[in-house]
């Protein structure tokens, strides 16, 4: 029952990082968005929001594998199955989105939220059931985290 415990709290810790990592990828999401949809291509949805989409996920991805997921999964192939997730996600939630906010006229930050909320969950479930899912916690910062706890269970015991 212990085992359980440690694990479903080691998995609670990652969902939170995961949520915080996003939280700074949604700010250069948003804040790219905000740049483009208001100096650069003002009233045109798609590029502003895919523009900044790319951005957003580069910044996620480089971190997220490393301090969420802390894997040493071969960078082109993880990248490649987010790539694949991006496929359909991406056209999905431009279309919808350009749809939303150029022909319904829905604000585009509203839109644009609806978007990124929906990519925090479905890209997190994706990410640990799909892309990490034989491959987390075994580069040097678990490896650290395993011989902290490791240690302090010897103090302890």
């Amino acid at each position: 029952m212990e085992e359980k415990k440690k694990k479903d709290r080691k998995e609670t810790i990652r969902a939170i990082k995961f949520f915080i990592i996003s939280m700074s990828a949604g700010a250069i999401e948003i804040g790219s968005f905000t740049l483009l949809n208001e100096f650069v291509w003002p009233n045109h949805y798609w590029p502003c929001y895919l523009t900044a989409l790319i951005l957003s996920v580069l910044w996620n991805f480089t971190i997220n594998r490393r301090y969420t997921f802390k894997s040493t999964k071969n960078v082109p192939r993880a990248m490649a199955m987010i790539f694949a997730y991006y496929c359909v996600f991406t056209p999905a939630t431009t279309i919808l989105g350009n749809y939303l906010a150029d022909t319904l006229l829905w604000n585009e930050y509203v839109v644009t939220l609806i978007n990124m909320s929906l990519n925090l969950v479905t890209e997190y479930l994706y990410d640990t059931f799909v892309v990490y899912r034989n491959e987390m916690d075994n580069n040097d910062i678990a490896r650290r985290d395993a011989e902290k706890e490791a240690a302090k269970e010897a103090v302890e015991a």
